[in-house]
């Protein structure tokens, strides 16, 4: 096995920096005030690195990639990988990898916990009862609506989007209509669930679940348009990325009451939880939002094996093995 010198972007769980140790590679870590590196920073960390542990906060573009010719693997300690310019990385002949699989249970979680909060107003009721206004039991006070029975329109069947469906429908025996790249008939069978297109889905879901990787077909896939086919009722859900919406129209949706409301993990402008500094109202000046900061993974248990999974790709390749969760597959491998 060659010793590989390996650079993490950030601080992560000890266990996949004690693995990468135990197998005797020299490790460095960023780990300063757990801050992003600016892209200079980063060029200047990997350069001489045979491997790269990236978090996707960590913008791997062009610019980083091709001033390291001793490069070999970009390990991203993340299921997306749109952080990363794989067709560069293809290009130059390194491999990337990413942490699908150990974090869909967790995912889905959050994912149902976002869906059930917007429908019941929890973090509007919280504030409310925090801030002392609760004074007696009211028949009209945060009315919420069901689950049960109600149609959940999942955009993206992937390892999350099922478990999501597999959730919602067996916990709380909702419908389920889908839309993806390629029709499950099995996913169907066992779910009673039902294929649609896009404009269909959005006119019919009374909750829609966005479960999509970022893509250029993908970005703002939920517009002005889209917003104007959902029910007045509809209760939008994001734990995937925040460019597949449009912001803009968003906040314009949720003031205007076109939809009922929308619980968000991911943001378009990411860390800034609204892209417009100047815009009259923002995301956070809603009462009809749920924002959370990109934490549907955020479990110890699942963070340790995400780290786990991102160290075990870079022994793979310092061992002459292709990583089980290799990206650019058909990437020509160095091997010096």
């Amino acid at each position: 096995m060659k010793k590989f010198n390996v650079f993490i972007a950030r601080k992560i769980p000890e266990a996949g920096i004690e693995l990468l140790r135990k197998s005797g590679f020299n490790v460095e870590i960023n780990d300063s005030e757990d801050r992003v590196l600016s892209k200079k920073q980063l060029i200047k960390k990997i350069k001489d690195k045979d491997a790269l542990l990236s978090l996707l906060t960590d913008n791997i573009d062009k610019e980083v990639i091709e001033p390291n010719p001793k490069l070999k693997i970009i390990s991203n300690y993340a299921v997306g990988f749109d952080n990363i310019d794989v067709k560069i990385a293809t290009k130059r002949g390194i491999i990337v990898t990413n942490t699908p699989d150990v974090l869909t249970e967790t995912v889905a979680e959050h994912t149902i916990a976002l869906m059930l909060a917007a429908a019941r107003r929890i973090v509007e009721a919280d504030k409310f009862t925090r801030q002392g206004k609760y004074k007696a039991w009211s028949p009209f006070l945060f009315l919420g609506q069901d689950l049960k029975g109600k149609t959940l329109g999942i955009l993206g069947l992937g390892r999350i989007g099922y478990e999501v469906a597999k959730r919602a429908a067996k916990g709380m025996e909702m419908k389920i209509i889908y839309n993806t790249r390629h029709r499950d008939k099995k996913f169907e069978g066992e779910y009673r669930a039902r294929f649609a297109d896009l404009p269909i889905l959005l006119k019919e879901s009374d909750f829609i679940s966005i479960h999509l990787p970022l893509t250029p077909e993908t970005k703002h896939m939920i517009s002005k348009k889209e917003f104007n086919i959902m029910k007045k009722t509809a209760i939008l859900i994001n734990t995937a990325r925040g460019p597949i919406v449009d912001e803009k129209a968003l906040i314009y949706a949720l003031k205007n009451k076109k939809i009922f409301a929308a619980a968000l993990d991911v943001f378009e402008c990411e860390p800034e939880i609204t892209c417009d500094f100047n815009s009259p109202i923002k995301l956070k000046d809603l009462n009809n939002t749920i924002l959370t900061p990109h934490i549907a993974s955020a479990t110890i248990d699942t963070r340790i094996k995400m780290a786990v999974v991102a160290a075990k790709s870079i022994i793979d390749i310092a061992n002459g093995r292709i990583p089980e969760n290799i990206v650019n597959k058909d990437v020509k491998i160095r091997v010096n």
